[in-house]
């Protein structure tokens, strides 16, 4: 049995009043949903007729005026998320899903949810840091427009690669959240990794580059997902080109177990020593530390090591994740728990 709940969105402050059809909208949803008046008695305090009430608490939901929400009484999600952030110090949004759930159903079921998050977060005046990817790929297809003025969309990490451009990927892919918010967007036109060290030096020091690496800087809220070197939905950046056989078995050599916008982790979250981070282009564990709000989202059985090394470099305030993946994180940590009681707590 679920408890069905509806959320309206709190009004923000406006350089213009509401238009005639705005409070109409939000004068309906609020006697439906918080005074739980029939459409008939809606109808007849907004003298119109029924079928306008039932429209205009559509558009409510439409626009995001209105949120609902299923809470199903058995779910494990509410201790899942209160555990992992007893762990981590970090605040979790475990979203339910069926144990028979596959792994791009969990994908889907979390993207929904941390672009209904990602919404209720992004206001105007502010800087989103966006870091390219599959997960990322499947929250902005459930992105719901909402507009704002003054804000700024940035690519967190650089594309392009040697066989298949992965420019237009990316650019299509930030592109579409800042038509969702309509925010000016920068994109990031450098390579995912350079092939030499003294290139990436030689390159921030360039005027456009730096431009854009000045915006990441001032991100109010970064989204971005753990990249898996192995599963049934292996990242984009270990699928698509971007590493060569040699650049994998240095990896492998490493011990590096995914990465954070492209930036390679151990599975106890050390990043600075890594010989290919020295080439990439995202942001370091200790860049993402000077942003506010730092929003992971992970889904699938293959993230639950590399989303470990992720919570242990620090560079998670926020976690959008599916129960299974959840409990997955849960019984990896104790399972690597000392024998003294240690609690694991990220840095």
């Amino acid at each position: 049995m679920a408890n069905e709940r509806a959320t309206p969105v709190h009004e923000r402050a406006d350089l213009e009043a509401p238009s005639d059809r705005e409070q109409d909208v939000l004068r309906a949803a609020s006697m439906y949903y918080l005074q739980d008046l029939k459409m008939e008695v809606i109808a007849r305090h907004l003298g119109t007729s029924r079928s306008t009430v039932s429209r205009l608490i559509k558009r409510a939901r439409d626009t995001g005026l209105v949120e609902i929400t299923l809470r199903p009484a058995s779910t494990r999600a509410p201790g899942l998320g209160r555990s992992i952030k007893a762990a981590f110090g970090i605040d979790a949004y475990v979203v339910p899903v069926p144990d028979s759930s596959g792994d791009n159903e969990r994908l889907d079921q979390v993207a929904r949810a941390a672009a209904r998050l990602l919404g209720s977060w992004f206001e105007s005046d502010m800087v989103l840091g966006v870091a390219w990817g599959t997960t990322l790929a499947a929250v902005s297809r459930h992105l719901t427009p909402k507009p704002t003025r003054g804000s700024v969309v940035v690519q967190l990490n650089g594309a392009a690669n040697l066989h298949n451009g992965g420019f237009e990927y990316a650019s299509d892919l930030i592109s579409s959240f800042g038509t969702a918010f309509s925010a000016t967007v920068h994109h990031f036109s450098v390579p995912a990794f350079f092939d030499y060290t003294d290139t990436k030096q030689a390159m921030w020091r360039e005027r456009s580059v730096r431009r854009v690496l000045e915006v990441q800087a001032r991100a109010d809220l970064a989204v971005f997902s753990v990249g898996a070197v192995a599963g049934t939905l292996p990242s984009h950046v270990y699928s698509a080109g971007y590493l060569d056989a040699q650049d994998l078995a240095v990896l492998h050599a490493e011990g590096v177990v995914g990465d954070v916008c492209t930036v390679f982790l151990r599975a106890d979250g050390s990043w600075a020593d890594v010989p290919l981070n020295a080439r990439a282009t995202g942001p370091s564990p200790a860049d993402l530390q000077r942003i506010p709000r730092r929003v992971c989202v992970a889904a699938g059985d293959g993230k639950i090591v590399p989303l470990l090394a992720a919570l242990r470099a620090g560079t998670v305030t926020d976690l959008v994740v599916d129960e299974l993946t959840a409990t997955g994180l849960l019984n990896l940590v104790r399972a690597q728990r000392p024998r003294n009681g240690v609690r694991e707590v990220a840095r």
